[in-house]
């Protein structure tokens, strides 16, 4: 498909979504913002991984580098898609309404909540996010491969960019219930993040089938195997951290932490998460402990793409219960967003794999499609 029919494949999904603005205008809102977050964490998370690979070293670096840096290239159109955001943040964020609702049960430093989620004081920490994320992405979008990028400054990064993330997810997603809040959930959206960025990249660079490939004897495992390693150990990351995020709350069980699984457990909301344990930790666990499926590009991507799925629903879940728990508009708005997003923002990026960069004089060839 060209990248033009792409595009306009995608202006018509969001045209197809945009009568949800008027029928439903928090779940409009809402699914704008799960589209919006998960196109970002696909970003971030990709760009993760090019500094966790300048501290590690190692091939499968060399063949995520060339996805990384197109998805790098669209992070400033990506930012600017959070402005209608603020046009209906009022129908989704408490705090915005103006509303002294969120509040009342409120129990711990309910003064500093009103001065941290005052609105003009979100839009500026907002900005300033986006700025960080600009900065952060920038040599990546500029560097022709990975080797440019020093270790030092690659840990730099690293640190910043939790930070800042971290920060994000509280006033983006976990403000959504201003009355709750857990010390372990920016850690958990950050272990999404990788999940999201590594199975785009991957997937995409698994479909196109290129790799690094040098003389050796004998012959090194296939790149393929590196890189179903990376997404087992980012999958196995996530789930650690979602189920103790659970196990906690659900073992103290105070009224207060417990309003953000109320939503979730106890209404149809409930089936996403056994969703999630399904499709974005014990399935891809499975098939990602067979050689027979990481040693052939075909079944990676399958798989990697099955697990971007997978993290759709999981930003679903931290998105939608939280505004709406049980408006079925979601069902219909969140897949028609995400294709518009997903066609005009990350079409194209097949051709970005086509090539990858050769590193420290090493030739990079194709390799064979496995069967």
């Amino acid at each position: 498909m060209s990248r033009r029919s792409q595009i306009l494949l995608g202006v018509a999904a969001f045209a197809l979504a945009l009568p949800g603005a008027w029928l439903d205008r928090p779940m409009f809102f809402a699914a704008w913002l799960a589209a919006w977050w998960l196109g970002l964490s696909v970003v971030l998370g990709a760009l993760a991984n090019r500094w966790v690979h300048a501290l590690t070293g190692g091939q499968w670096g060399d063949a995520l580098a060339p996805v990384t840096r197109a998805l790098a290239r669209r992070l400033p159109w990506l930012l600017l898609l959070f402005v209608p955001l603020l046009f209906g943040a009022d129908a989704i964020y408490p705090w915005a309404a103006g509303s002294a609702d969120p509040w009342r049960e409120t129990m711990a430093r309910p003064e500093f909540n009103r001065v941290w989620l005052d609105p003009m004081f979100v839009a500026g920490r907002v900005v300033a996010y986006a700025l960080a994320w600009w900065l952060l992405a920038r040599p990546a979008a500029s560097a022709t491969s990975d080797a440019d990028e020093s270790p030092g400054r690659a840990a730099a990064f690293l640190l910043v960019h939790a930070v800042v993330t971290s920060l994000a997810a509280v006033d983006l997603l976990m403000s959504l219930l201003p009355a709750w809040y857990s010390t372990g959930f920016a850690l958990l959206v950050l272990a999404g993040q990788l999940v999201a960025g590594s199975a785009l990249t991957i997937g995409v660079v698994a479909r196109a089938g290129f790799a690094s490939a040098r003389p050796a004897t004998p012959p090194p495992p296939p790149i393929w195997r590196d890189l179903g390693n990376l997404l087992l150990t980012w999958v196995l990351g996530w789930a650690y951290l979602a189920f103790m995020q659970l196990l906690i709350i659900w073992a103290e069980n105070l009224p207060r932490e417990i309003t953000w699984y109320v939503p979730r457990l106890q209404t149809g909301w409930s089936a996403v998460g056994i969703g999630l344990v399904l499709f974005n930790f014990a399935l891809p666990l499975l098939a990602l402990l067979f050689r027979a499926i990481k040693d052939r590009p075909k079944r990676l991507a399958f798989v990697a793409f099955a697990i971007l799925a997978g993290n759709a629903l999981d930003v679903a879940w931290m998105v939608l219960p939280s505004v709406a728990p049980h408006s079925l508009n979601g069902w219909w708005l969140l897949p028609l967003l995400l294709a518009a997003l997903g066609l005009v923002m990350f079409g194209g990026l097949a051709e970005s794999a086509r090539t990858v960069p050769a590193r420290h004089g090493e030739s990079l060839e194709h390799v064979r499609h496995a069967p």
